[in-house]
């Protein structure tokens, strides 16, 4: 019987729980995970925080897909320019969209496009040194964050840091210099619901406590009569009062914002309350309240016309998962459960056809990166990580692309 051809966009959590999930069940399988990246693994690399590494470790996992299950990595290859989707559907049985979504949700409000209005994705990935990425931008001694979910604990938690909180991270030298030169005197993070309904983890909110250099005030947390919304009140509540530092971070629900004020720069945030409006100066703001999709893949419209898209079917052997297809929800073991399902139906749909080329229709892509390319671009991060960092991130493609060919550095 033939095999079954299977390319994967995107090899963040999502396509890389995918195959995993594919390889598992029908190992005769022939999987491709495709990333413009010159590197795998996606939000692990570049949306979770430098300073947990424990949540990255589940890229060893990820890399036992390709180094045991057969699974094949294409990396610095870009679906649109350098192959089309339809071209790729042709080569293939199916193919699943897993790019996720990266473009930050814009404010919508007056004043949302002053100098001085950062996205939380725009600056994560300049913190964690995307080779996309522009500069760290100047946030000045009192920023405000927009938001209550965990990108917006990760950006508190890092902002609020010492510089030795951060040993055994993958940091690099350029945000830890950023980082230990901002000046920040006061954080203040703003969420629109009340605390109970509060988008972060518990968990999250606990490690704060362990923060040294700070000092904590809580304002309006209120309280529920659902145990599990109490519960989530009661451990930021357990911050209100911490006292480790002089740099301050307040905590505030219950206020949406309806302008950024300022003429030439930010200066204020303007938010409704219940108790009418109030004004909150600041020095920068910082929206930590969703992701959207890039554009390169036109996503609204393939889900509009979707056969199923609750269930990831797109259209006859074209599937989605992850954000890709459920939004920007979930964290990364809701991935997990998202590709299991996800598996198990193109499983059932798959009908093999041996004259799909498969990776053949990828052979003539020069510039794609292999799995052993990214081998070396990561023995080489490792190698030159400094004492405090695990690692050394390569922070350009083409130092990437050198490594990943093996080619000499020009002196």
């Amino acid at each position: 019987m033939t095999a079954g051809k299977i390319a994967i966009v995107g090899a963040g959590p999502s396509g890389c729980f995918l195959a995993q999930s594919l390889l598992k069940s029908a190992p005769g399988l022939e999987v491709d995970l495709i990333d413009r990246l010159p590197v795998p693994y996606g939000l692990v690399r570049y949306g979770v925080a430098a300073d947990h590494q424990g949540t990255k470790g589940v890229a060893r996992q990820f890399a036992r897909v390709f180094e045991r299950q057969g699974a094949r990595f294409f990396g610095n290859v870009t679906l649109g320019r350098d192959i089309t989707l339809e071209a790729l559907r042709g080569a293939y049985d199916a193919v699943v969209l897993a790019a996720g979504l990266s473009q930050d949700r814009p404010l919508g409000i007056p004043g949302a496009d002053l100098p001085g209005v950062h996205g939380a994705g725009t600056l994560t990935r300049a913190l964690y040194d995307h080779p996309d990425a522009g500069g760290l931008p100047g946030l000045g001694p009192r920023p405000l964050i927009v938001g209550n979910g965990n990108v917006a604990i990760d950006l508190l938690r890092l902002l609020a840091k010492q510089p030795g909180e951060l040993d055994g991270s993958d940091l690099g030298p350029v945000a830890t210099g950023w980082l230990a030169q901002s000046g920040i005197e006061e954080i203040t993070i703003a969420g629109r619901s009340p605390a109970a309904q509060a988008k972060f983890d518990t968990v999250m909110i606990k490690e704060l406590a362990k923060l040294s250099g700070v000092s904590i005030r809580v304002l309006g947390a209120g309280s529920s009569d659902d145990p599990a919304e109490q519960k989530k009140i009661d451990a930021v509540q357990a911050l209100d009062g911490i006292a480790t530092g002089p740099r301050r971070v307040t905590f505030r629900f219950g206020l949406t914002p309806v302008a950024v004020v300022g003429h030439s720069h930010v200066e204020a945030v303007r938010f409704a309350t219940d108790a009418g409006e109030e004004v909150v100066p600041c020095t920068s703001v910082l929206t930590a309240i969703g992701f959207g999709p890039s554009g390169d893949l036109p996503r609204e419209a393939l889900l509009a016309d979707a056969t199923d898209a609750g269930a990831g079917a797109l259209a006859p052997g074209l599937y989605a998962t992850g954000w890709f297809r459920r939004g920007p929800r979930g964290t990364i073991p809701d991935n997990r459960a998202d590709a299991q399902a996800l598996a198990a139906r193109i499983l059932d749909q798959l009908a093999p056809d041996p004259a799909k080329a498969g990776r053949a229709a990828l052979a003539g892509l020069a510039q794609a990166v292999d799995y052993t390319g990214w081998t070396r671009i990561d023995a080489h991060e490792i190698k030159a990580a400094p004492e405090g960092r695990c690692r050394a991130k390569i922070t350009t493609r083409e130092e990437m692309l050198r490594l990943a060919r093996h080619q000499e550095t020009p002196q």
